[in-house]
């Protein structure tokens, strides 16, 4: 026997429902129904036309199950999400970048070659990055659907303060200190020395560096200081500044690894009598250099990245 357009409508709505309240939600849809009906009909409209008008008004009964049911058709709601939010970005911020690091790192220890150690670093860091995204994702979900209460409230105390992007006199003086203790390091070791054996003085970095790679190394810590006292009196970072930054970032790593690669950065006597002559294995300096290499990239693409990250915030201000 073929059942109604409303019957079957009225079923698929109760089916999900809990057992104690299928009666109750049929009792009323069935009113709610044929009311709607009546009222269509009243107003001209065939019968069969009708019912099928007023059960498309109410829409997918999964949908209205779900309202009677008082479950959420979303993944994640308002409650959560900006907690979620705030957590990922957070996480995706330092996760996948020191997984990069890591797996770089330890590839080229391992000896990998220079396709493999990309690959390896791409491959591992999409995998963190999706595993990050997922399980941040299904804790939130999962408090969700279990109306677990996070203990987080909201108040005016948590507004943030304005936030300095640091550009005043105190990282002009800061600039100003590092660098010329930087310069003053390059002129002991390469005068005075940080190394003596027997009494003889043995610099760290190669004597023949001495003057013109020097001299250009002295040039990019003058701009460096250069650039703090143009922030200094501007007050804030801009994109211009932002591309000097990277700039002088990227010419020091330049230098620092040209030389490096070379073998023309460390004095190759410090090398001999400090480390070899007492027993370090070729393999441990190995590691050390790479150390070196990875230290030096590091931090000029923090400063390049800090940089960025200024002239943004400070393009909103």
């Amino acid at each position: 026997m073929a059942t109604t357009l409303t019957e079957r409508y009225i079923g698929a709505t109760i089916a999900s429902l809990p057992p104690e309240t299928q009666d109750d939600v049929r009792a009323e849809l069935e009113t709610s129904i044929a009311d709607a009906v009546e009222a269509r009909v009243e107003h001209g409209e065939d019968s069969a036309a009708a019912e099928r008008a007023a059960l498309t008004e109410l829409g997918d009964p999964a949908a209205l199950a779900a309202g009677y049911a008082d479950r959420p058709l979303h993944l994640l709601g308002p409650r959560y999400y900006l907690a979620w939010l705030r957590l990922l970005k957070l996480l995706l911020a330092i996760v996948p970048a020191c997984t990069a690091g890591g797996v770089a790192l330890a590839q080229v220890i391992a000896g990998a070659d220079v396709g493999e150690v990309i690959g390896q670093t791409i491959a591992v860091t999409i995998t963190v990055t999706l595993h990050v995204v997922f399980w941040v994702t299904l804790v939130f979900v999962v408090l969700e659907r279990t109306g677990a209460d996070t203990g987080q409230r909201w108040d005016v105390d948590q507004l943030p303060e304005k936030r300095s992007t640091g550009t005043g006199r105190a990282d002009l003086i800061a600039s100003v200190i590092f660098g010329g203790l930087g310069v003053g390091a390059l002129l002991w070791d390469r005068f005075r020395s940080f190394v003596w054996i027997d009494g003889e003085s043995i610099s760290i970095l190669n004597p023949d560096l001495w003057p013109w790679a020097v001299l250009g190394l002295f040039v990019l810590i003058a701009a460096e200081v250069g650039l703090a006292a143009l922030l200094c009196v501007r007050g804030r970072w801009s994109v211009p500044f932002a591309i000097l930054n990277t700039a002088l970032a990227v010419l020091f790593v330049s230098w620092a690894l040209t030389l490096w690669g070379n073998g023309l950065l460390v004095n190759p006597e410090f090398l001999d009598v400090v480390l070899r002559d007492n027993g370090v294995a070729p393999g441990t300096m190995r590691i050390l250099g790479i150390l070196l290499v990875f230290s030096i990239v590091g931090i000029s693409a923090w400063d390049v990245i800090d940089g960025w990250t200024k002239a943004r915030r400070d393009a909103r201000r």
